[in-house]
């Protein structure tokens, strides 16, 4: 199949996500376009059938912020057009899901006629669809569309819950690849992080008030006083500034590292003993599931999907949000006893194998094949745009 992924190119899981299953796509021969502003930052090398169509917007006195959206669709009927796609698969439903109808009108009238799948990821539903002022162009883009797919059944209820949605939603849930997270020995790293055999917790994320890091920190400070530890946070956003200054506050600057964003993640969770992921919103908790692969226990809220990942009691522990003191029991528990963190640890790596990549990649090709199957049964005069002379 030729296909067109569009997605933001950032550090956010429904970027990492969308590149990921577009290189997996590829490696199996088909040929992937993306479709975007910049380069995905998981798209670092070149890839047989893997091509990056940049997305660019001319600044114009006669605009305050350039036309993305505009140029994005225009940019959407070329490929469309010349690459002779047989499907789009738009990641994260604002705006891409109403460029992506956008840019299929704009074929029609030219005669060519192409399917849309659209999935959703999560804050394009919890934080963005339920704001009024954009719920209805959401709700809009997500009926719209010929597939609809979420991450997880609770953002699929959340989804119809929020919004009017007609669309059957399909769960495919995010995956790993464990041909790069996996445990791995970094001993000397550990030993330049914690020398005196410190434990080490680690966070990461895109540091938004929605992650609620500061709960890291409240719960770190806990198990600190109980256990010598190191929490690393790894990542960066606009609550940064913030919880540097409550780590100074609080006593605990000199046991607590800020390392940024980083691309080799694997390499940070391979010397973790515990993750701590205690977020407000999570439709899946994709973090979660590396760090599990990487054979790391996972304390977690429980918001959104990420009880579907992380089981309370068998790969790690779950709290209600904002419940600091209960998360932080749960790691002192674990970290003081050595044969039930082995146990967890054995457990997270057997739970994050059912979301292995080659599980998840033929359930998506098999709804491509279905979502093209019923869009070209519906439409049995019209041109398809594979068919483009």
């Amino acid at each position: 199949m030729r296909i067109g992924i569009v997605c933001y190119p950032t550090y956010g899981g429904s970027g990492v996500v969308a590149t990921e299953l577009g290189l997996a796509l590829a490696a199996k021969g088909h040929h992937i376009h993306f479709i975007t502003y910049k380069r995905p930052v998981r798209l670092t090398h070149y890839q047989e059938n893997v091509y990056f169509h940049e997305v660019t917007s001319e600044e114009y006195p006669l605009f305050d912020y350039p036309p993305y959206d505009t140029t994005l669709t225009s940019k959407l009927v070329d490929v469309v057009k010349y690459e002779k796609l047989d499907l789009l698969h738009v990641h994260y439903a604002i705006p891409h899901a109403t460029v992506a109808y956008l840019a299929k009108q704009i074929l029609a009238a030219e005669g060519i006629y192409i399917p849309v799948v659209t999935t959703l990821h999560g804050t394009d539903i919890t934080l963005v669809g339920s704001d009024r002022s954009f719920a209805p162009v959401v709700a809009f883009g997500i009926n719209q569309s010929d597939g609809v797919t979420a991450v997880s059944h609770h953002l699929k209820k959340q989804t119809c819950e929020q919004l009017k949605i007609k669309k059957d939603i399909e769960v495919i849930y995010n995956f790993i690849d464990f041909s790069r997270f996996r445990s791995l020995n970094k001993e000397h790293f550990r030993k330049a992080i914690a020398p005196e055999g410190e434990k080490i917790l680690v966070h990461t994320s895109n540091f938004r008030k929605v992650k609620r890091i500061e709960d890291v920190i409240q719960t770190f400070k806990i198990v600190q006083e109980k256990i010598p530890s190191k929490l690393l946070l790894v990542g960066d956003g606009p609550e940064r500034p913030r919880l540097e200054r409550l780590t100074r506050e609080l006593g605990l600057y000199e046991h607590v590292r800020f390392l940024g964003k980083q691309d080799a993640i694997e390499e940070i969770l391979a010397v973790a003993d515990l993750f701590l992921i205690p977020s407000e919103n999570e439709s899946f908790g994709l973090a979660a599931l590396e760090a599990m692969a990487c054979e790391v226990p996972v304390i977690s809220s429980n918001a959104g999907g990420l009880p579907e990942v992380n089981i309370h009691g068998v790969t790690g522990c779950v709290a209600e949000i904002g419940d600091v003191h209960s998360m932080a029991n749960h790691a002192l528990t674990l970290l003081q006893d050595k044969s039930l963190l082995a146990e967890y640890s054995t457990n997270a790596l057997a739970q994050a194998k059912k979301f292995d990549i080659s599980f998840i990649l033929p359930q998506y090709e098999a709804y491509y094949e279905k979502v093209i199957s019923q869009f070209t049964s519906n439409l049995p005069k019209r041109k398809l745009a594979n068919t483009l002379d």
